[in-house]
């Protein structure tokens, strides 16, 4: 099993009841495919930087779950079939699931004195 991160918005007219419903099928399919939620976050109602399919807001649902390739490719065709869905995005984060371990993170360091040097020779 993989580890896996979908972020998906949902129009803002849908009622909390159906907002449930489409989480709950997004979490079965998961599950069905023998594949674990991590974690769920409602993020909730927010505004969208531009319009996406004549909406200017949208309801935002972050799910990070343990699952295959083909939970994945179920999931993301069920988001293209419902009208519901305005956009969704699926971001493998672990190539082996091994549950109570931490992400990977990766951490840029700046150098400003290696800047200031480049700028200084490019600059010449």
């Amino acid at each position: 099993m993989r580890r896996y991160e979908t972020i998906y918005i949902i129009r803002p007219t849908v009622t909390e009841d159906d907002i449930n419903t489409i989480i709950d099928r997004t979490n079965d399919v998961i599950e069905k495919a023998d594949g674990s939620i991590v974690q769920l976050d409602r993020w909730g109602l927010k505004k969208l930087a531009y319009l996406i399919k004549k909406e200017n807001q949208g309801y935002y649902v972050f799910t990070e779950y343990a699952g295959t390739p083909e939970a994945v490719a179920e999931l993301e065709r069920l988001f293209r079939i419902d009208e519901n869905i305005l956009r969704y995005m699926t971001i493998k984060t672990q190539d082996a699931y091994i549950p109570d371990t931490p992400k990977a993170v990766v951490e840029e360091t700046e150098d400003v004195t290696d800047d200031a040097a480049a700028q200084e020779a490019v600059s010449e």
